[in-house]
């Protein structure tokens, strides 16, 4: 299904004069009330480009990110506490990491419902989220943004249920993503299936992120699959548990910084290779 052309504004100009306290950083652009066919329903989409997208032919890879709310800006996000993506992402550029970002709102009510890959006693439309990812969405950034399409280059990324989605994504879609990052990703829902339905995948060619705290549940189990179905070295898996981390948005945002370095390794800048990490 083919993206209906939309506005593409600038975030600053489309929040101008609305009297909300704003704080996203860098060059954020947004496509308001985008239909998404797949669920039949309207959603803001957030893009971030890095510093050099203007003054460069560069192509670019691409990160997919859930809850697009809760990435660039205060006044949009969960209880007034945002990732810091754009402040994220200049740094990065600054050490060779650039990529763009594209944020996709969740659904609200509905997000639970969205990001539920499993249906079974909880309804679930995670399958027609991710058709929308790969069938609609990606090949209109592909068409009108300097992307890298190609699969190593396509991430998926989220927390909580959005990490769950991400995982799925990845495992249920390998010819179009190559990279993905679950921060505390809601591992239980449906007895545990995301850990099933990862070990039955075919393998994957990519990097995967997975992280949580020590106060909430534990990705460990994730990880432990994914070691055994021979995600082993530090090229294909990083885990992170933080200490005394909980699930909440600010710690997703402390933890982000490495966890993109981790995913956008492969396309750091030349310049940078000599002190790049391995």
């Amino acid at each position: 299904m083919t993206l209906q052309p939309a506005r593409i504004l600038a975030y600053r100009d489309f929040t101008q004069g609305d009297g909300k306290p704003h704080s996203a950083v860098g060059d954020v652009r947004i496509m308001p009330q985008v239909w998404i066919p797949q669920l039949e329903t309207k959603r803001d989409i957030l893009i971030y480009a890095p510093p050099s997208y203007n003054t460069s032919a560069k192509r670019y890879p691409v990160i997919y990110m859930h809850d697009g709310q809760n990435l660039f800006d205060i006044a949009t996000a969960y209880a007034g506490h945002d990732w810091r993506v754009g402040e994220t992402m200049e740094a990065l550029s600054a050490e060779g990491y650039e990529a763009l970002i594209v944020g996709i709102d969740h659904g609200g009510e509905q997000r639970l419902v969205e990001y539920n890959p499993f249906p079974g006693k909880f309804p679930g439309r995670g399958a027609e989220h991710v058709a929308f990812l790969c069938d609609t969405l990606k090949p209109f950034i592909d068409s009108v943004f300097r992307t890298r399409p190609e699969h190593a280059a396509t991430g998926v990324f989220g927390s909580s249920m959005g990490g769950l989605i991400s995982l799925y994504a990845f495992f249920s879609q390998p010819q179009v993503f190559g990279l993905c990052g679950a921060m505390s990703p809601s591992l239980f829902v449906n007895q545990n299936a995301i850990i099933g339905y990862a070990r039955a995948a075919a393998w994957n060619e990519g990097r995967i992120y997975l992280d949580n705290g020590t106060r909430e549940p534990s990705a460990r189990p994730m990880y432990d699959a994914l070691r055994a179905k021979g995600y082993r070295s530090r090229r294909h898996l990083k885990y992170v548990n933080e200490r005394g981390a909980r699930h909440t948005e600010n710690a997703w945002a402390r933890r982000l910084p490495n966890a993109l370095r981790f995913l956008l390794q492969a396309w750091r800048e030349p310049r940078f290779d000599a002190d790049a990490e391995t």
